[in-house]
């Protein structure tokens, strides 16, 4: 029988609510959305209850739950082991799915991340042992999919070290990325803080029909709301449409909110929702959920009249939606298919589609493979000669392993699909392509949440296109980017002309999910006398020493590091590829410190004046040569600096250079929380076309530190090479205890 976890905990959230929204309602004096009730649900001190300002008003909370993947993981659990606590405070989770790359194929690839990977795993391990973590062992299933079959639940809140984390959110739970820094506060039992979120309200009406999917909806809705359209701000789905879509298919769509920069994204509690959980063994949480139903989706008042209760308000009818595909080069360039073979032509984009890629966090259900199943049917039926290379990531073990027993896999793999490890692999590059030229511009389509520049295979000129499990398999087919299987036809091994019909599959087996060995280990019931593995002298891991207090003094004379030129996201700052190996070891990591970053000055990559001897190095050389000198820097950026993955490393990465502050245009959400959580200045550009100002030989001074408080202007002094000065100020966000973090040095200084 399956294990059902944490189910006392999630029968005290729920017998919680009814007090806690009624006290919330009376305050508010209106009806409520189901964000505002998790939320107001899962205050730190019930006692603080205020009618919080959205978008404005910073807000303690006590999540149930944290989870974390096994790259993030590490400089999490090392930051931890230094919060002087036997056990962390609420139920948590390691989830090995980052660190296997895709090569060969499931079985030699996990076998080989093992050993590869060994001390790795050892220390996740260990660790999790000792202060109370379960751990998801390599090959169990990537972090998203694994919570949302074990341990996402209607009404809950959670942090997780992953971007995706609001993957959750098709479950009726607010699930929300975090750095390593917010999952150890909540490990530690401390508050969590957060700016009380905006609410964009997505009105769904009528049914998905035909080739159209949930993916669909997000790519659409990306296209709409752009890559940080959705910064500081839940998107809250709600109408009669929502209804119609199975608990994987919203947490597709919730998952890939990331990529509009939403805080995190929620569906309301529904009979779809208790399904999946009965049929992943929770029908206890379902009956505890069906008992407060009521309070887990929004008042009837805010579905009548949404635009008095939310922020904005978006309205899609699925019965009319088109099949989307995203790119390149970012999740936002949105384009139904029968706009996107004119795009392909205008653009010049190459047609031939080389590789299609199913599976990843976002996309990897039974629902998805069972659909992309009965595409991949059709070509050995129809005689249909399959074009394009075709890999296949399932999402958990369980999965995998139900996929398996109902011939669906054996479906993919007759068009020639190679079935990868159940982990991340290619949607976070862990993908060892086997190409002719790395640097050869191709066209690959894949239904992952991601597609900027060299994120997928490392080469810049690999233009990555979004899309659904099914599309891609339809794509893959063909292997031509303009093929569009609603309206065309393709020519078979006979020479007859075939169409594809649309696809079909059931959301959940129905023979019932199975599975051998989920993956699942146990903490020790006491990890006292545990001891964590790292080993003396280790390239992997390494012990974090504090970072050292702010010395009181304003910043003088800081050193242009980079201006930043585009976008900059944190695979930009931090890469992951085969970088993920040194996810525990600071040191070794800040060797590749904004390495993807294009230098405005020059328009390359990982070339930056050195000052000190005029000449061009690596960005984290030149680095290091300023701080080995006792020389702060700085580094200037454009719009939405750190978009993408949640990765704290990179905010750890310049703090341990000495990179003193970060002065963008704007910043994501996630990004800046970290950089303020490890001591960096994160400051905005009062004036954005103060950016101009900026010259490559530049020493800028930061000054007003002195007087450091909430909503004052700090002041910009650049001193250029001729002698002559500009200054102009700098906006921040950050509140009085984020200006404690920073005079101690960082968060974690502060809570000891």
């Amino acid at each position: 029988m399956k294990q059902v976890f944490d189910l006392d905990l999630v029968k005290k959230v729920h017998l919680s609510y009814p007090d806690k929204i009624s006290r919330a309602k009376a305050l508010l004096q209106r009806p409520m959305t189901l964000s505002e009730k998790i939320l107001y649900a899962h205050l730190f001190d019930a006692d603080q209850l205020a009618n919080f300002e959205r978008g404005v008003d910073y807000v303690n909370f006590a999540p149930d739950r944290v989870a974390m993947q096994d790259a993030t993981a590490q400089m999490a659990l090392l930051q931890f082991m230094n919060a002087g606590r036997a056990k962390t405070a609420v139920p948590s989770t390691v989830h090995c799915d980052h660190l296997i790359a895709a090569e060969v194929n499931a079985k030699v690839d996990t076998a080989f991340a093992e050993n590869s990977n060994r001390e790795v795993y050892d220390f996740l391990r260990s660790v999790s042992s000792k202060y109370g973590i379960g751990f998801w062992k390599p090959g169990a299933g990537i972090i998203h999919q694994v919570v949302l079959e074990n341990y996402a639940f209607p009404g809950g809140m959670m942090v997780g070290t992953d971007s995706h984390t609001p993957n959750a959110g098709g479950m009726g739970m607010i699930a929300i990325g975090v750095g390593g820094a917010d999952a150890v506060d909540v490990m530690a039992g401390m508050p969590w803080e957060l700016k009380m979120p905006k609410l964009i309200g997505v009105k769904l009406t009528g049914k998905l029909n035909g080739w159209a999917s949930p993916k669909d909806v997000i790519l659409k809705l990306a296209g709409i709301l752009t890559v940080k359209g959705g910064t500081n701000a839940i998107i809250e789905y709600f109408g009669e449409g929502t209804a119609s879509l199975s608990a994987t298919g919203k947490a597709t769509i919730c998952n890939m909110g990331a990529e509009v920069g939403a805080t995190t994204s929620v569906f309301p509690y529904d009979v779809k929702i208790a399904e999946y959980l009965t049929a992943t063994g929770r029908e206890e949480i379902a009956a505890s959920a069906n008992a407060i139903a009521e309070y887990l989706q929004p008042d009837a008042e805010v579905v009548s009249a949404p635009e008095k209760y939310y922020d904005r308000v978006i309205e899609i009818d699925l019965s009319t939606l088109e099949p989307y595909i995203n790119g390149p080069f970012t999740p936002d360039a949105a384009f139904p298919i029968s706009e996107f073979v004119k795009i392909v032509k205008e653009k010049g984009y190459p047609q031939k589609m080389e590789v299609g890629l199913i599976g990843s966090c976002t996309n990897s259900s039974y629902e998805d493979m069972s659909r992309a199943a009965s595409v991949a049917r059709q070509a050995a039926a129809k005689n249909i000669e399959v074009k394009a290379e075709y890999l296949i990531n399932p999402g958990s073990e369980q999965v995998r392993y139900t996929a398996q027993r109902d011939g669906i896999l054996s479906d993919l793999e007759s068009i020639g699909g190679v079935v990868m490890a159940n982990a991340c692999g290619p949607c976070i590059g862990q993908w060892k392509r086997k190409t002719d030229n790395p640097e050869r511009p191709n066209s690959i389509v894949t239904s992952f949440n991601r597609n900027f520049a060299k994120r997928n295979d490392g080469n810049p000129n690999t233009y990555a296109f979004v899309a659904s499990p099914e599309l891609t398999t339809a794509l893959s087919i063909s292997g031509d980017l303009c093929f569009n299987p609603l309206t065309d036809t393709l020519v078979n091994k006979l020479g007859q002309e075939v169409k594809l019909d649309p696809p079909t599959g059931d959301e959940l087996p129905v023979k019932g999910y199975a599975v051998e060995d989920a993956g699942y280990i146990a903490p020790a019931a006491d990890g006292a006398s545990i001891d964590v593995a790292i080993a003396p002298g280790s390239e992997r891991l390494q012990k974090l020493e504090p970072f050292k207090p702010w010395d009181g003094k304003n910043y003088e004379g800081l050193q242009l590091l980079i201006k930043a030129k585009g976008k900059c996201t944190t695979d930009h700052i931090s890469m992951a590829g085969p970088w993920l190996k040194y996810r525990g070891h600071l040191e070794n990591i800040s060797d590749n410190l904004l390495m993807g970053a294009i230098n405005f000055f020059n328009d390359q990559a990982n070339a930056v004046l050195n000052t000190l001897d005029g000449s061009y190095d690596k960005v984290s050389s030149v680095a290091k040569a300023y701080k080995k000198q006792g020389i702060g820097s700085i580094v200037v950026a454009e719009e939405n600096y750190g978009e993408g993955s949640s990765r704290e490393h990179a905010a750890m990465e310049p703090r341990f250079l000495n990179v003193k502050a970060i002065l963008a245009k704007s910043f994501a959400r996630i990004h800046e929380t970290n950089l303020k959580k490890q001591g960096v200045l994160a400051l905005t550009f009062a004036d954005k076309a103060d950016y101009d100002k900026i010259r490559e030989n530049d020493q800028i001074s930061v000054t007003g530190l002195d007087s450091f408080t909430p909503g004052k202007n700090l002041l910009i002094t650049v001193k250029h090479s001729d002698g002559t000065t500009e200054s102009f100020e700098a906006l921040h966000t950050y509140n009085e205890l984020q200006i404690e973090w920073f005079k101690a040095g960082c968060a974690l200084n502060f809570m000891e």
